[in-house]
């Protein structure tokens, strides 16, 4: 097997965190059904308690939808400050065990704890030590996967939530992915798997027995990709200083809108938000996408790659105004959003929800 094989890797990834800190926060919301998010007709929800999503209520869900699913679903406005502050306790406690520390997201990272600062031969006995210290420091639970590598703990992180962990092994690692239904490994979404489907592919014993001729002629160049994972092989180090991909916001309307005259203003507002963001990581920019989603929520995207950087509002506005006069638009639109990618700089991953979610409540 490949030398990374003898890696240890940790995913930690905190249970429901944005409602979990408000639920401390407020024991009255305690075991009850709780989102964070606008509960008016336009909103969205950015978090669920583990309460809600027994009815069915997921983050990134029209509130309006969470609502019928849940009727005494109780919601929060988010509050990331407060959040960042506890994402910034539990970070301190990783860098207590290894400098090698990879976040995703306010509230997921990965480890690297092959050689890590205690000395702990086991990485199983650190991910138990890292969550019960969370716990003790935040009030709030974390579960963990643990194996050789980012993928498989990724998976792994999502067994026993909340409140657990997993840990696959070296030699466990291929029976695992073997048996493993080919909608759960991580990067595979719905589109992808029911191609897969349409292959005969619904496990990953059926993707092992595929060439990777195969995979490449009916995935392209993800099918290297596909070929590996299922194999154990994924070389992809803990990153600590991750470079951030792109930069965005967007904005969801308390109405739907038609005129191109409101388009252009709401436009305006978020193309001044990203510059300040860019000024802020001093970054800029090739790409810009303008995100489209229509009432009968679905979404459209029109991009623009320049031959320059840019970090203007200005410019940005200007290309954007572009994309949306491409074509018309087939319904009236509810939400706007602008990304600009294709970055000339590394700056640290942040939480892209975040910005979207300071839009939409």
């Amino acid at each position: 097997m490949h030398e990374l094989d003898d890696r240890k890797i940790i995913h930690v990834d905190m249970d429901a965190f944005y409602a979990s800190v408000e639920q401390r926060d407020f024991p009255e919301l305690k075991g009850k059904p709780i989102a964070v998010g606008g509960g008016n007709n336009r909103g969205v929800v950015a978090a669920a308690s583990y309460e809600a999503r027994k009815y069915g209520v997921r983050s990134a869900m029209p509130s309006i939808t969470a609502k019928k699913l849940c009727p005494d679903l109780i919601f929060v406005k988010h509050r990331f400050d407060k959040y960042r502050e506890v994402s910034q306790q539990i970070r301190d406690i990783f860098l207590d065990y290894t400098d090698l520390v990879e976040p995703l997201s306010l509230d997921e990272a990965y480890l690297d704890v092959t050689e890590n600062k205690l000395n702990y031969p086991s990485a199983t006995v650190i991910a138990y030590d890292i969550r019960r210290r969370i716990y003790e420091t935040t009030g709030l639970t974390a579960s963990a996967g643990i194996s050789i590598n980012k993928f498989v703990a990724k998976i792994a992180s999502d067994y026993n939530k909340p409140n657990g962990q997993k840990t696959i092994t070296p030699e466990e690692v291929i029976p695992f992915l073997e048996e493993l239904e080919i909608r759960k490994f991580h990067g595979i979404g719905k589109v992808t798997a029911e191609k897969m489907y349409l292959q005969g592919i619904f496990t990953g014993a059926h993707l092992k027995e595929r060439s990777l001729e195969f995979l490449q002629e009916h995935f392209g160049k993800s099918g290297a990709h596909y070929y590996n994972i299922v194999r154990g092989v994924h070389h992809s180090p803990v990153k600590p200083d991750r470079i951030r991909k792109s930069l965005g916001a967007e904005r969801t309307f308390s109405e739907n809108i038609s005129s191109e005259i409101f388009m252009k203003e709401r436009l305006t507002q978020i193309a001044e938000e990203i510059e300040k963001r860019l000024a802020k990581n001093d970054v800029a920019g090739k790409t810009v996408t303008l995100k489209i989603k229509y009432s009968d929520f679905k979404t459209q995207t029109r991009s623009k790659t320049l031959p320059h950087f840019i970090r203007t509002k200005d410019l940005i506005l200007a290309t954007a105004i572009e994309l949306m006069e491409q074509e018309g638009f087939r319904e009236s639109v509810r939400l706007l959003g602008i990304t600009l990618s294709n970055l000339n700089t590394d700056v640290e991953e942040a939480d892209f929800v975040e910005v979207q979610l300071k839009f939409m409540f």
